[in-house]
């Protein structure tokens, strides 16, 4: 987004600028603002010497978040081939439940359709009285 990239270049004052601006334009529009600033974490510190390494791992993309798609290190080797082996064995299990839930609508629908098709042959065969 090449309007909050000048934006961050100006620094966190520009931020509040705009959101004091968007608050007196219409407040939905510096409410919206300023979610948009908290959750992409601009209105955060000036430094990050004072982070977390999750924090860290955040910020440079690395880390559990949205797009990343994969887990922060929790530091113990065991715990984490522990923990992406029973993720890797739950989206198995997922996909493999999918495919089943596929099977079934199959059959019902089959089922449904030999129905439908054996209703309509009974009544077009003319009845014998």
């Amino acid at each position: 987004m090449p309007i909050a990239e000048k934006l961050d270049e100006y620094g966190k004052g520009a931020w509040i600028a705009l959101i004091l601006l968007g608050f007196w334009v219409a407040w939905p529009i510096g409410l919206a603002l300023l979610v948009f600033t908290v959750a992409t974490g601009r209105m955060r510190g000036w430094k990050m010497q004072n982070r977390g390494s999750w924090y860290v791992a955040q910020r440079r993309g690395g880390g559990f978040g949205w797009g990343s798609g994969e887990p922060p290190s929790s530091g113990n080797a065991a715990f984490d081939e522990y923990r992406a082996e029973t993720l890797r064995r739950l989206e198995e299990e997922q996909r493999e439940f999918v495919e089943y839930l596929e099977k079934l609508r199959a059959a019902k629908d089959k089922a449904e359709f030999d129905a439908f098709m054996a209703e309509r042959r009974s009544r077009q065969t003319p009845q014998a009285a």
